[in-house]
C-alpha cells in the first residue's frame, strides 16, 4: 500500500495514510486512459453544424442560360457548388459524436490516472477541508499554504461553502467523489482530496 502524508488547512503536515493498491496502485493503462478522454470530449460535442446541399437551397430551378451558342461554360442550376449563393459540396450535417465505453475499463483508466497522480506525488491529502462561510480569500489561503495553484478539489457532499468559494479562482475545480473523471484529472496538476473523500472513493471504486 502508498502512504501518502496528511496535510491541515495550514499547510503543515499531520500525519500520514495508507491508500488502497485496489485504487491507488493499480497498473496504470494508458490505452484506456486515452480512451476515455477521447470519450470525454466526444460526448461534450453538440454535433450541431449544418450547412445545405444543392438540393436544399432555394431557387435554381431553371436552367440559367442555353447549353450551346452563348460563349459561356454550360449551366445547369444556379445553386450550384461553383455558384455563389449555391449549395455545399458534402456539407456538414447534425450527428451524434459519442461512443460508448464498457464500465470496467472506465473504472480502469480512472484507477490508472489516481495511481499515477500518485506516483508523481500529485495527490494531496487534507485531514478536513471546511469553511465557515464563502470567501473565495480562504479558499485561496489554502491552496497557497498547500503551494498549489492548478487544482482538481475532490469533496464530500456538505462542502457548499467550498465549492462557493473555489469557483472564481482560475485553474480551481471542485468534482464530488462521484463526478470525478479521468479528463479533469489530467487536466489539473495536482489532485486534492479530504481524508473523508479518499475513503468514497476507496469504496465506490475498489
Amino acid at each position: 500500500m502508498a502512504n501518502v502524508a496528511v496535510y491541515n488547512m495550514e499547510g503543515n503536515e499531520v500525519g500520514t495514510m495508507e491508500l488502497s493498491d485496489a485504487v491507488f496502485g493499480v497498473e496504470v493503462k494508458e490505452n484506456l486512459v486515452h480512451q476515455a478522454v477521447v470519450l470525454h470530449l466526444a460526448n461534450k460535442r453538440q454535433g450541431t453544424q449544418k450547412a445545405k446541399t444543392r438540393s436544399e437551397v432555394s431557387g435554381g430551378g431553371r436552367k440559367p442560360w442555353r447549353q450551346k451558342g452563348t460563349g459561356h461554360a454550360r449551366q445547369g442550376s444556379i445553386r450550384a457548388p461553383q455558384w455563389t449563393g449555391g449549395g455545399v459540396v458534402f456539407a456538414p450535417v447534425p450527428r451524434d459524436y459519442s461512443f460508448k465505453m464498457n464500465k470496467k475499463e472506465k473504472r480502469l483508466a480512472l484507477k490508472s490516472v489516481l495511481t499515477s497522480k500518485v506516483q508523481e506525488n500529485k495527490f494531496l491529502v487534507l485531514d478536513e477541508l471546511k469553511l465557515d462561510a464563502v470567501k473565495t480569500k480562504d479558499m485561496k489561503k489554502v491552496l497557497d499554504n498547500l503551494k498549489v495553484e492548478k487544482a482538481l478539489v475532490v469533496i464530500g457532499s456538505d462542502s457548499e461553502n467550498v465549492v462557493l468559494s473555489a469557483r472564481n479562482i482560475p485553474g480551481v475545480q471542485t468534482a464530488s467523489v462521484n463526478t470525478i473523471n479521468v479528463y479533469d484529472i489530467l487536466k489539473y496538476n495536482t489532485v486534492i482530496a479530504t481524508k473523508s473523500s479518499v475513503a468514497s472513493i476507496e469504496e465506490v471504486y475498489a
